[in-house]
């Protein structure tokens, strides 16, 4: 196994972990019965470093499933390199945080609703100083569902239009195979 498939293996295996320890999303015959969640096989193409456009920190309400309003600022937007062609990808920060550690991508895609859920899923993504100004690393393989995709009462962002890609990213967690397809 390379390198990057270890530390891939290492982050999933430390996510299984706080699952299984009851201090997740899970519950009773859920906890009980978990296993491990299910992803896809790590592939480092899935995984870039990009420079950031800043935005102007404008605060946005993003839709949540519950209803209940979600502020975040934009940080700015990136564009990524897809198999299927180039897309662009909002990021977002809590409002008033001018540099954070790492920014948050909502994000459906073509596999949202039959192999990944329907919602969408999310990628916590670190910044870094890079020789042209402020990048950001998008690792698909560390894409995960919301909390909301296990069960309710859990209030999780919805992914904006502008963050719906028209092509299947198959890569991080997905549905337990044979798992029921989600709606949104």
């Amino acid at each position: 196994m390379s390198g990057y498939a270890e530390a891939v293996a290492d982050f999933r295996r430390r996510k299984d972990e706080h699952f299984a320890s009851g201090r997740g999303p899970l519950t009773g015959e859920e906890l009980q019965g978990f296993r491990g969640l299910s992803y896809y096989p790590p592939d480092p193409a899935w995984a870039f470093t990009l420079p950031i456009e800043r935005a102007d920190g404008e605060e946005v309400t993003l839709a949540t499933n519950t209803g209940e309003p979600r502020v975040m600022a934009r940080f700015g937007t990136v564009r990524v390199k897809l198999p299927g062609g180039a897309q662009t990808l909002t990021l977002y920060a809590p409002p008033g945080d001018e540099v954070p550690d790492r920014v948050f991508v909502p994000f459906r895609d073509a596999t949202s609703g039959t192999e990944t859920y329907g919602a969408g899923r999310y990628l916590d993504a670190p910044l870094q100083q890079t020789a042209d100004g402020l990048g950001v690393t998008l690792d698909f393989n560390l894409a995960y569902h919301p909390y909301c995709a296990y069960g309710e009462g859990w209030t999780c962002p919805l992914p904006p239009r502008e963050n719906w890609l028209g092509e299947a990213v198959r890569a991080g967690e997905r549905l337990p195979e044979g798992g029921e397809p989600q709606e949104p």
